[in-house]
């Protein structure tokens, strides 16, 4: 049976929405009826070729929705279960993986090289980041779709699939922000508005937000920022001011883009920690000097995926959902169908609103 997809045909092309043919499940395997898929800047990063993957091949990582099918040997998933989609399984066996370290797992994205469905007129089709969201339905393998806890709304729930897991954990794995601890959150898109929560779920004192648009104010004040700075040559010194000429304990950048990181490193005090989230292009090159590296005694570190185990944060960010401290709703700023994501892509690069939801 055919289903609309939007697909990529080429590094830097426009995306077309088609009609594609998916296989019935193989072994191991799941089909899923998408009930809603979140536009990620990495899908504009793929579309662009900042980040590669094999193409033609049907984007979207961020999505939830129903089991159809199952193939065989498929045990702990059924037709009728709703899941949530992991586009980063982890294989188990690596050398990040026998560490604990799942979110590094070298063979994560091994299905992007996989023939995942063909267009009408027979063209084979990779999923773009291992899941193919951006379709009405999609198989994936079975370590892909994890159980969506109860309790949980089905069309935000596709947001915990990256946004969220992303900016949950950048706060809380990666920076390990603690209770009474200040934190500035650069850009205010779907993975900032999510840290921003974070922070404040972690007890932050004083969460500074930090965009070039003054008109996303108010989305980082209702996610919990206590102050807002609109990003200027002079954004470290703003957010001193704001913490008592000392900088914030932390920051979390999610731009990915050099001034931004520099920015966020400068902001934060002598002994802080900077934690970067943004995925940025390779020229985007960010320099010190080994003088302030002592100096300053500050930590910078990169944050893949939240540094999280998605099948151990799921429950936890569903019991903040259930108890009222983490707000999905509050991340979409724009519910949208199937062939307005490249609308969307053009809000992104205009750096425009929170996060867009492909609604099934």
């Amino acid at each position: 049976m055919a289903v609309r997809a939007a697909v990529l045909p080429a590094v830097g092309a426009p995306l077309e929405i088609t009609e594609i043919e998916l296989p019935e499940p193989g072994p191991g395997r799941v089909r899923v009826r998408l009930a809603a898929a979140g536009v990620c800047h990495s899908d504009l990063s793929l579309s662009d070729g900042t980040m590669r993957v094999p193409v033609p091949a049907v984007l979207g990582h961020e999505g939830a929705g129903t089991v159809v099918s199952v193939g065989e040997g498929v045990e702990r998933l059924a037709p009728g279960d709703q899941v949530v989609l992991n586009w980063a399984p982890s294989c188990g066996a690596c050398h990040a993986c026998s560490l604990g370290e799942v979110w590094l797992c070298a063979n994560a994205l091994a299905g992007a090289a996989e023939v995942h469905a063909r267009t009408t007129r027979g063209t084979d089709l990779h999923p773009g980041l291992n899941v193919a969201a951006f379709a009405e339905e999609t198989v994936v393998p079975a370590s892909c779709a994890l159980p969506l806890p109860d309790g949980v709304p089905l069309t935000e729930a596709a947001l915990l699939g990256c946004a969220v897991l992303t900016g949950y954990g950048a706060v809380h794995h990666s920076a390990r922000v603690r209770s009474g601890e200040t934190v500035a959150v650069f850009g205010v898109g779907g993975v900032g508005l999510a840290t921003l929560q974070a922070a404040r779920i972690a007890g932050a004192s004083t969460i500074v937000a930090v965009d070039v648009s003054p008109e996303k104010e108010a989305l980082a004040r209702a996610a919990g920022a206590t102050e807002y700075v609109v990003a200027s040559e002079r954004t470290a010194r703003d957010i001193r001011g704001l913490t008592g000429g000392q900088g914030v304990d932390v920051a979390v950048e999610c731009v990915g883009r050099a001034v931004t990181i520099r920015a966020a490193w400068e902001s934060t005090r002598r002994g802080g920690r900077t934690t970067v989230v943004g995925i940025g292009g390779k020229d985007q090159e960010v320099t010190f000097n080994a003088l302030e590296l002592f100096h300053w005694g500050r930590t910078l570190s990169g944050c893949v995926y939240g540094n999280s185990d998605p099948a151990k944060d799921l429950p936890v960010l569903a019991g903040h959902v259930r108890g009222g401290r983490l707000d999905l709703s509050a991340l979409v700023t724009d519910r949208i169908g199937l062939a307005d994501i490249p609308a969307a892509f053009d809000a992104m690069r205009a750096g425009k609103g929170g996060r867009a939801l492909v609604i099934f």
